[in-house]
């Protein structure tokens, strides 16, 4: 293999208090995919790198992406309601002859709003491209020109973000790094399994060959002709180590589900 043909996988450990991974929300109702998208997780590197808005996003858009759920955490809805303050009714999307937004008609005096987001979510991310590329990305994870957020801008990541780089399959690293879920909920999940040494989580990845279909491939993400296209990925479990010392008083398990050992059979 020629050193241009070398690839590298860099490890993003995606946590903190909220996310919100929209991939088709507008106007009112902002929903989160229950896993980042590619979008946004190339939009952090694009912010880390320091491109604007309006630069192209290719290379990064390229790079193959690996998402595994450490920790899914749980939904929470953010509700607003919006009025003017002076009691007029709100703006509509037309405008008139001079260029001045009208008013809704008939007239409305409140917008509901409903914003989505994950709680206390893990997640890790692994984006595997040209090396040379991916050190470039690492260095700038490291030393972020824009500030980095997680689907959206009020949502700030936790640390440690960055996890270095790997070699080796996408697939591979991803059910080689040790879990990333919580410490909290690793020790109850510890209690509950005899501190097992590897659990099985689910992962989703990068497939040419894949049955699933995302529209969250950026082309652009320039305010007035934001842009995507499709990707194929393929869904698995991966075996993954727990960090986390077993119980030797604790009988092995067998591995498989056995549904009548919850009857007593």
């Amino acid at each position: 293999m020629t050193p241009s043909a070398r690839t590298s996988v860099l490890l993003l450990r995606l946590a903190g208090p909220l996310q919100s991974w929209g991939d088709r929300s507008t106007f009112n109702r902002r929903e989160t995919r229950p896993e980042p998208t590619k979008s946004g997780v190339v939009g952090l590197l694009a912010a880390a790198a320091g491109r604007s808005r309006h630069a192209a996003v290719d290379d990064l858009a390229g790079l193959a992406l690996g998402i595994r759920i450490d920790q899914p955490g749980s939904l929470l809805r953010d509700y607003h309601t919006v009025s003017d303050h002076r009691g007029r009714p709100l703006l509509s999307a037309a405008v008139s002859a001079k260029g001045l937004q009208k008013p809704t008609s008939p007239a409305k005096h409140t917008h509901i709003t409903q914003r989505f987001y994950l709680q206390d979510a893990v997640f890790l991310a692994a984006v595997e491209g040209p090396e040379e590329l991916i050190t470039t990305l690492e260095h700038a994870v490291r030393h972020p020109a824009f500030p980095l957020a997680l689907g959206r801008r009020s949502c700030v990541p936790a640390q440690p973000l960055l996890l270095g780089q790997r070699t080796g399959p996408l697939h591979d690293v991803l059910r080689a790094e040790p879990w990333q879920a919580s410490t909290t909920v690793r020790k109850r999940w510890g209690r509950q399994n005899g501190n097992t040494a590897r659990i099985d989580l689910p992962a989703t990845l990068d497939d040419s060959a894949g049955d699933d279909v995302r529209d969250d491939v950026p082309l652009s993400f320039a305010p007035t002709r934001r842009t995507y296209t499709t990707r194929r990925t393929s869904h698995t479990y991966l075996s993954v180590p727990t960090g986390l010392t077993p119980d030797p008083t604790r009988p092995p398990t067998s591995g498989g589900h056995d549904p009548f050992a919850l009857l007593g059979w």
